[in-house]
């Protein structure tokens, strides 16, 4: 069975760090961007099985890249601000 796969959209590094260490114990998959569009583009080329989005990140808002991932899929997201 393979593991879960979370995309975390961070843009504060500290933070990323520590939400990636406490997945990874939980045995998630993660992968991190603190980009907007690179997670558009990381959502498309591999769909997550959660994603974790700040509401302020980097090039695109997190509302912005909700609204886009909403089209695409019904992939489950948890904003945070």
């Amino acid at each position: 069975m393979s593991r879960a796969h979370m995309l975390l959209v961070e843009d504060d590094a500290a933070l990323a760090e520590l939400v990636t260490w406490h997945f990874r114990k939980e045995d998630f998959e993660v992968s991190h961007t603190p980009d907007g569009e690179e997670a558009l583009i990381m959502a498309q080329e591999r769909v997550p099985d959660i994603v974790l989005l700040d509401w302020m990140v980097e090039s695109l808002s997190g509302i912005e890249v909700c609204r886009r991932l909403r089209t695409r899929s019904a992939v489950p997201i948890i904003v945070v601000s």
